[in-house]
């Protein structure tokens, strides 16, 4: 065992019934008394204090663990070399019997994530159990097979594992966390039972105590003290979550927690006048940490709720002309279905639709603004000189920079991203802070069309070159389903004539005359610029839980005229996918 001397503490076993403690463990189950009893003998009772390591991934196996109370993280590494949180092996469970059968290294690094009362029964204990008593072969069995189910069962949108206790951490005595505590409460008791605990009630329990509360709730919110206090400690140990809180407009100051635990919090930055302000990336800069949320209301208390617990519904909006103002109508159909919308992103004009959404406007503020930017200008008909790209892209940024004004992607009410094409790198940039226009102004960058965005040595153009329908993106952040609306333009691009040139003057002109099939540069340009991420894109369709595809056809890609007839056809098409879905695809869908 990878354990320091004083990270253990003999646990006072005999003031309960052994024998009732084992037979509560599958692998024991239905084994006599005189059995139990002989096995009990055999087990090393301890505590495993929060944040405490039990065992290092590649450690040779030496027993087999159980979880009396409190829970365990088992922690692995990604491809890409990250940590990340594999699985939690709750009270009740054992962790550690596979690597005794199989002898082979430990495959995972197994964490306490809150104050842990353990059973350790020796690998030598463990073969004689399984010489003296097949049927417990049978049990490790069942629970390998048992566990590979509930692995296979998990639903796509629960990439991370769903926390169940949140320890929120005010920054200050004058931010108001007894209000935010409460409406979180509330907000949870929509998904299952809650309690809230705080130090009053709280601090001189034993952590029996926390496993019983723990035990009889879907959710624990823990309320620390403002300072490193014994109780704030014993929070971030019981925590499974860490949520810091904070008044936005506060002077941002290094919380007066270890480093090591809060590194991987969420900050909740509370707006008291109910606005969101800049000055976001301050408390980032200040303390980096996983993700963070506004909060004005009870509202978006809720939003921050589903978020945590794997409910939070993410929308990703694709590139596509003006084919992309069916968003508009699709986000009209979601809402007033009472479909929230807790996270958005998207590429090209779907990036942009979903900045509106990420700012809160209105159906009606879409349709005007929209309308005066896409339809009573043409933005992209600044021409220039075509060294890099046939417009010089002044017009477009001007609108953007117009619309949006100068706020930070951080500083937006509701979750939000945008990707970009990196030539340089040669992979898609994820784009979740800094000015939003640039990066907008970047994602809609086509090549050859528009002249692309410089930033920090790097050249971005539009997001739907590489990824045109930013699912996995969505995915990655792990907070709920995923509705992906796809209104790409890889479903009508023909021509009328065929052949390398058009041959004679009059069937040049009657082609220039046509209405129908006809192509130019900018069709010709936007079409070769998104037509390497077509796989990518057919791959990300199938990760959706909600696929919308709304039949667009007509709606030429560059025709901005088509304005109200996009926006319609988005939106009677959602409608009637919302009518025919079933009741259980989106758990995000809030009452």
């Amino acid at each position: 065992m990878s354990l320091e001397n004083d990270n253990i503490v003999e646990t006072a076993i005999e003031r309960r019934n052994p024998l009732a403690l084992l037979g509560a463990f599958q692998l024991f189950r239905d084994l006599d008394a005189a059995t139990l009893a002989a096995i009990a003998t055999e087990i090393e009772w301890f505590s495993l204090p929060g944040g405490a390591c039990l065992f290092e991934a590649g450690a040779a196996p030496d027993a087999l663990y159980l979880v009396i109370s409190g829970c365990l993280g088992a922690y692995t590494h990604t491809p890409a070399g990250q940590t990340r949180l594999a699985g939690r092996i709750a009270a009740g469970e054992t962790v550690g019997e596979m690597a005794l059968i199989s002898g082979h290294p430990r495959t995972a690094r197994v964490v306490a994530l809150r104050d842990t009362e353990i059973g350790r029964f020796s690998r030598q204990a463990f073969e004689h159990l399984l010489l003296d008593h097949p049927q417990a072969m049978l049990r490790v069995a069942q629970l390998t097979v048992q566990r590979l189910e509930r692995s296979l069962r998990q639903p796509r949108s629960s990439a991370r594992p769903v926390p169940r206790t949140f320890a929120l951490v005010p920054h200050d005595i004058e931010v108001n966390v007894a209000q935010v505590a409460t409406q979180l409460l509330n907000a949870l008791r929509r998904h299952g039972r809650a309690e809230l605990v705080w130090s009053a009630r709280g601090a001189e329990h034993t952590s029996h105590w926390f496993h019983n509360v723990e035990a009889a709730n879907d959710f624990v919110v823990y309320v620390a003290d403002p300072r490193a206090t014994s109780w704030s400690k014993l929070c971030l140990r019981q925590a499974d979550a860490v949520l810091l809180v904070a008044r936005a407009e506060a002077v941002p100051t290094p919380w007066p927690l270890p480093a090591e635990r809060i590194r991987n919090a969420e900050l909740i930055l509370v707006h008291e006048d109910h606005a969101v302000r800049s000055g976001t990336r301050r408390w980032l800069d200040q303390q980096p940490v996983a993700s963070h949320h506004h909060v004005r209301n009870e509202q978006d208390v809720a939003r921050v709720a589903r978020l945590l617990t794997g409910r939070g519904l993410g929308l990703v909006l694709s590139g596509g002309g003006a084919r992309g103002f069916a968003h508009i109508g699709i986000v009209r159909a979601l809402r007033e279905a009472n479909i929230p919308i807790d996270a958005i992103g998207g590429t090209s004009l779907g990036a942009i639709l979903g900045a509106a959404v990420a700012s809160e406007w209105t159906h009606e503020e879409m349709v005007e603004r929209f309308r005066r930017t896409f339809v009573d200008t043409n933005p992209l008909n600044d021409y220039t000189l075509p060294l890099v790209s046939l417009v010089s892209g002044r017009k477009v940024t001007g609108l953007l920079r117009g619309e949006f004004g100068e706020i930070a992607i951080e500083d937006l009410p509701v979750p939000f991203f945008c990707v970009s094409s990196n030539l340089t790198t040669g992979a898609i940039s994820v784009h979740r802070q800094g000015l939003l226009w640039r990066w907008l102004r970047a994602s809609v960058a086509i090549p050859g069309v528009l002249p692309p965005i410089f930033h920090n040595g790097e050249v971005h153009v539009d997001g739907g070159a590489m990824n045109n329908l930013p699912v996995d993106v969505m995915r990655e952040f792990g907070r709920g389903p995923v509705i992906g609306a796809d209104v790409g333009a890889d479903r009508a691009f023909t021509a009328d004539f065929d052949g390398v040139d058009v041959p004679g003057i009059w069937k040049a002109m009657s082609w220039f005359r046509a209405r129908k099939k006809r192509v130019n540069i900018f069709q010709i340009l936007w079409r070769a610029g998104m037509v390497n991420s077509a796989a990518v894109t057919a791959a990300h369709r199938e990760e959706t839980d909600l696929l919308l595809q709304p039949p667009l056809e007509a709606v030429d890609m560059l025709n901005w005229k088509a304005f109200d007839t996009a926006i319609e056809a988005g939106y009677r098409y959602t409608r009637k996918q919302l009518e025919n879905l079933p009741a259980t695809a989106l758990d995000g869908r809030a009452g």
